[in-house]
């Protein structure tokens, strides 16, 4: 059973455990007499003043060992790691019965399983001195680690072996963010347990205490206590390993909460005596009680009045129900016939809209329609077009081949001539030198043939690209147009912010100061029956200026609109806005009627936990304003919703709230169920909280769209620079063109002359002359094909003037369609608005006649409500006293006479006090003093007997520790003189400390050396000793040692695991798990000897290798 406080055991476990396995497996213990103390005491005594007999004990104590062969339980079998600190998997390790050593260089997994032995076992992190959270042991890029450790379970001393068998596995599972679970399997691999509190148990039981560095002694636990020069260092270390400190901290704790509890015993006490003066005091009111009868007669007769007067106020107040129940169910006509009107008018507004919508679809539906027919026309036009431009090319080039013909004619006239003058024979190197130079103009020629064909591909290259550009500068021009629109607008809103920080109203519009002060005066001068309203934007306030660009996309002008009562008011202020607005800026009017009070939408306004409604999200100064805008725009039924995605969940994905018609965004988009709107504007315009950040975005704005116009203009100019280019290349390539054709004709002149000198005298005459003859043939054949050209230009020209006019005309059709739907659309938005209009009035006056009905409902369910009442109260009141009883004096009267009755009824009881009451707290005090009286002989009771027990258990504590001491020492002395050493160990209980002093060599030296003066290998030699001393007075089923001979040289390494092993083979009950670096292969081969060498960890490689030595000896033991 663990007891304790702050996390620890009950002093008797620790002590009880440790006595009784020493009893089990080395030796009977002293039990001391008790002496009784007045007053516990911490006495020390000195750990020499032994007599024979108990140095005789001692040392047969220390000579006295078990016949176990082998430990049963407790013990470990095996260690399997995986994700566990660097290491992917380690093990698993099988350990033995007995002696276990852990070889292998650094960095191999040594130090790692003995980390993972303290927290698989449910140690903190913080004991490994390996970090401070179990989360830094899982490897890196891992989410988890697991250990899993199998403790034997074996013998008489077995932990529920029922259940778990010959074996406990416990497995632990470390997450990344610092989570243990732990499950407990039996040797079949049953899940047993996954708590800690059995773990605990089963620690206990064992009596493992993977925190206590008997049983687990770390490299950081070593530096710590045993390699300190602190004699207290030392000292903590020997109080820590055999429990004393635990022992004294819980003694130290009872010991304080007994002074606690004798502080309360002697406030009770005083309690006590105040409480026996209380019994006292009601003793005696409860023998003074008097009787109040005849007070309490006189309230029982008022009583009897009033309750009957009760009944007589209730009966007016049903006959006054009745007369309200009466007078609304005569004004319900007016409630229906207020209602009727209001349908008929809807009815109309919904006609009178169904007939506009009608028409402007049907002129919709004319200008779609003609849509088709316009871009045929544009076709056939551009196609007209090119076939007239196509012919007049071909009639063109006609015209020059009939020019070209001409001069070929001319030419041949002119040779045939010269060749009949011609009478002179030409030499042979003459006719050579003129074949050759035929040769050169025919290659000449070709040339000039690929030049014309390449210039007129170029030709056609340079009419796109000026076709193209033109295209480019008109649509930078329109652009231009629209940016600069654009900059006057935001120039002259900017103009209006800059102002508005002077005067609000000039947010809307910069005629508004001048217009609401013409207004104030008309108003002043009577000539209004009720001051109009606006502009309604001014009466807004956000309540989160977030939202400002969703309400203006929502109320759009109303922002800027104005509201009158009357349709007068609304005339006179037509008047006045002629005056002073621009005639295509006027605001809106709307008529409705001046209420004091906002209306109760509460029943058709839209509620949404997350989101406002425009009604919600507004502070609106004037309750004509929100009633105008709840008329004109519905703003309880409309959502603002930042988020754009969220507001298409709301109100696309799932069914949109109730009472709910549309959203508005942030950005000021609208969203309805099925349909979704982006807004034009990025920016809000009038409801604006900062007005200083409106005007720097916008002049921002303005800046940037004049940089735009900037860039717009440089390319507008460089298209047109572009554009003049090409048409100077095209003129240039043109005359380049003819050029060549010019060219062209001269070399085949020249061609036909040098031909023809030579060919003189074989008829060339008559071949020219029939060449003539062919050329005017020609020149017939291409006139009458420019004629036909001609004749085809002119009918191309009149189907492309036919074309363009079916064009223009469709065209005009499609604009008066478009200015026919203006008015209409214009109509449609006043039917809108008037038909909005009349189903909020018809809703107003539903509700009001619902409310209406509600208040008689509610009157009818209060008198019967109070005709119920009323038959309860005649009831009652027949109770009180049977007959009615005419009462003429009011309830009040009555009330406040029985009131003074009872205050003088409490006084007198006050006074004298109440029978019942008396007795009642009478036996109360009675009762609490008893209990209290009995309460402090409990705790003197319980005093007596725990400093009683304290006494013996610390005169046991006291002599267990002198005990463990002088064991200590006596180990020490036999294990020094292994090596001919010397030594002393002197304990300073009183003032804890533990000085030891050792003597090297010969020990019949008179002077001891303090081990601060010993070589390296001598202290490491001496703090083995030490060691060992404190496991031969500790128990603990295994033992753990980490990297114990770093520091000897060969031969104190020698003789400490010669030391090691002669205490293994005497505990063979015991298991040791030793770590070192060293290679441990010197060792001969034993049958209590294990060693596990790891192999150093090879890249890539998940499991490391280890060597087993001793194995084949190794069985059931």
């Amino acid at each position: 059973m663990r007891v304790g406080h702050k996390g620890k055991r009950a002093p008797s476990d620790a002590q009880e455990r440790n006595v009784v396995m020493a009893k089990r497996k080395e030796g009977s213990f002293l039990t001391p007499t008790s002496s009784k103390r007045p007053r516990q005491e911490f006495i020390e005594h000195s750990d020499d003043d032994f007599n024979e007999e108990e140095w005789s004990n001692l040392q047969n104590d220390s000579s006295v060992h078990s016949q176990v062969t082998s430990g049963e339980v407790g013990i470990i079998e095996s260690i399997k790691l995986k994700n566990f600190m660097c290491h992917s998997m380690l093990g698993p390790f099988e350990f033995g019965s007995n002696v276990n050593f852990i070889v292998g260089n650094n960095g191999s997994g040594k130090s790692a399983v003995l980390t993972a032995l303290i927290v698989g076992l449910g140690g903190k992190a913080i004991v490994t001195n390996r970090g401070s959270s179990v989360k830094g042991f899982v490897k890196d890029g891992q989410s988890s680690a697991d250990i899993t450790i199998i403790l034997r379970n074996r013998g008489e001393d077995a932990y529920r072996p029922e259940h778990y068998g010959n074996s406990i596995t416990v497995k632990q599972h470390i997450s990344l963010e610092g989570h243990r679970t732990y499950k407990l399997q039996s040797s079949t691999g049953a899940i047993i347990s996954a708590k800690k509190e059995e773990l605990t148990a089963v620690l206990d039981h064992f009596n493992i205490q993977v925190d206590n560095p008997v049983s687990v002694l770390t490299q950081e636990m070593s530096k710590q206590f045993l390699q300190s020069k602190n004699e207290g260092d030392k000292y903590k270390f020997f109080m820590k390993a055999t429990q004393l400190e635990q022992m004294e901290e819980d003694y130290t704790y009872i010991m304080a909460t007994k002074s606690r509890t004798s502080d309360q015993i002697e406030q009770g006490e005083e309690f006590l005596e105040g409480l026996a003066m209380q019994v006292s005091e009601k003793e005696a009111r409860y023998k003074s009680i008097a009787a109040l009868s005849e007070m309490q007669n006189d309230l029982k007769q008022l009583q009897n009045q009033i309750a009957w007067a009760m009944v007589r106020d209730t009966e007016k107040e049903v006959k006054t129900i009745k007369d309200d129940i009466d007078s609304k169910e005569a004004r319900t006509k007016k409630f229906v016939e207020k209602v009727n009107e209001w349908k008929d008018k809807v009815n109309v507004a919904e006609e009178n809209h169904r007939t506009i919508q009608e028409k402007l679809e049907k002129l919709t539906e004319e200008a779609q329609n003609l849509q088709p027919s316009c871009r045929i026309s544009k076709t056939d036009v551009q196609a007209k077009r090119k076939a007239y431009n196509d012919a007049e090319v071909a009639h063109n080039r006609a015209q020059a081949d009939l020019k070209r013909l001409g001069k070929d004619h001319e030419h041949l006239c002119q040779k045939i001539k010269e060749l009949k003058n011609s009478a002179e024979r030409i030499s042979e190197p003459e006719r050579l030198e003129k074949q050759k130079r035929i040769d050169h103009l025919k290659e000449q020629l070709r040339t000039l043939c690929d030049q014309d064909k390449s210039t007129n591909q170029e030709l056609e290259q340079f009419r796109h690209t000026i076709y193209t550009y033109k295209e480019d500068s008109v649509r930078l021009k329109k652009e231009e147009c629209e940016l600069r629109r654009k900059m006057d607008s935001q120039a002259q809103q900017l103009k209006e912010l800059k102002e508005s920080k002077t005067n609000r109203l000039k947010r809307f519009g910069e005629h508004l100061p001048a217009l609401c002060e013409a207004i104030k005066i008309a108003h002043q001068q009577k000539q209004f029956t009720y001051k109009p309203v606006g502009p309604l934007g001014a009466f807004l306030h956000l309540k989160d200026a977030e939202l400002a660009l969703a309400v203006e996309s929502c109320l759009k002008g109303l922002v800027q609109a104005f509201c009158c009562d009357n349709h007068r008011d609304e005339r006179m202020l037509q008047s006045l806005m002629s005056k002073y607005c621009r005639p295509h800026f006027r605001p809106q009017i709307i008529v409705s009627k001046f209420q004091n009070k906002v209306y109760d939408v509460k029943a058709r306004a839209v509620f949404h936990p997350n989101f406002p409604s425009v009604l919600t999200a507004l502070e609106i100064d004037d309750p004509v304003v929100a009633n105008c805008l709840i008329d004109m725009r519905g703003i309880e039924t409309i959502l603002l919703i930042k988020n754009n995605a969220e507001a298409r969940r709301v109100m696309q994905q799932n069914k949109p709230p109730p009472n709910c018609k549309e959203a508005f965004t942030g950005a000021g988009d609208q969203v309805y169920q099925r349909r979704y709107y982006s807004s034009e504007n990025s920016r809000p315009r009038f409801l604006s909280q900062d007005v200083e950040e409106d005007i720097r975005h916008l002049d921002e704005e303005v800046k940037n769209k004049h940089i735009h116009l900037s860039k717009l203009q440089q390319e507008l100019r460089h298209v047109e620079n572009e554009i003049r280019k090409n048409n100077s290349l095209l003129i240039n390539h043109q005359q380049h063109q003819k050029d060549i054709q010019t060219t062209i004709r001269k070399i085949n002149v020249e061609i036909a002359d040098l031909e023809s000198v030579e060919e003189h005298q074989s008829g060339v005459i008559p071949t020219l002359e029939e060449e003539v003859k062919i050329t005017q043939q020609n020149m017939e054949d291409v006139k009458l094909r420019i004629h036909t050209y001609k004749k085809t230009m002119e009918q191309l020209k009149s189907i492309q003037q036919e074309a363009e006019q079916k064009l223009e005309e469709i065209k005009r059709k499609i604009v008066q369609i478009q200015e026919e739907a203006v008015p209409l659309q214009e109509g449609l938005n006043q039917a809108e608005c008037e038909l909005e209009r009349s189903k909020n009035n018809l809703r107003h006056y539903e509700d009001k006649e619902k409310e209406h009905l509600k208040s008689i409902n509610a009157l009818k369910n209060n008198l019967a409500s109070k005709e119920k009442e009323l038959a309860e109260m005649i009831a009652k009141a027949s109770q009180i006293h049977l007959e009615r009883i005419e009462v003429t004096r009011t309830f009040k009267s009555l009330h406040t006479e029985i009131e003074s009755l009872r205050e003088k009824i409490k006084s007198e009881r006050e006074r004298t006090g109440d029978k019942e009451e008396i007795i009642r707290q009478f036996q109360e005090a009675k009762e609490k003093y008893q209990s209290t009286e009995s309460q402090v002989r409990s705790l003197k009771k319980f005093i007596k007997v725990l400093e009683e027990v304290m006494t013996q258990r610390f005169d046991a504590y006291v002599l267990f520790r002198r005990f463990l001491a002088m064991r200590c020492k006596i180990y020490f002395n036999s294990l020094l003189n292994q090596r001919q050493f010397s030594g002393k160990m002197q304990f300073d209980h009183k003032n804890g400390k533990l000085s030891i002093t050792v003597q090297p060599g010969d020990t019949n030296k008179a002077l001891l050396d303090d081990m601060k003066s010993l070589s390296g290998g001598e202290r490491s030699f001496s703090t083995v000793c030490f060691i060992l001393s404190i496991w031969s007075i500790t128990e603990s089923p295994f033992r753990c040692l980490d990297e114990f001979d770093v520091f000897m040289d060969m031969v104190n390494r020698r003789i400490s695991m010669d030391m090691m092993l002669h205490m293994a083979q005497s505990q063979c009950y015991r298991q040791f798990i030793l770590i070192t670096p060293q290679n441990m292969s010197s060792l001969p081969s034993n049958r209590i000897v294990r060693i596990l060498r790891m192999s150093d960890p090879e890249r890539g490689q998940t499991t490391l290798n280890f060597h087993h030595r001793g194995d084949e000896d190794e069985g059931e033991e």
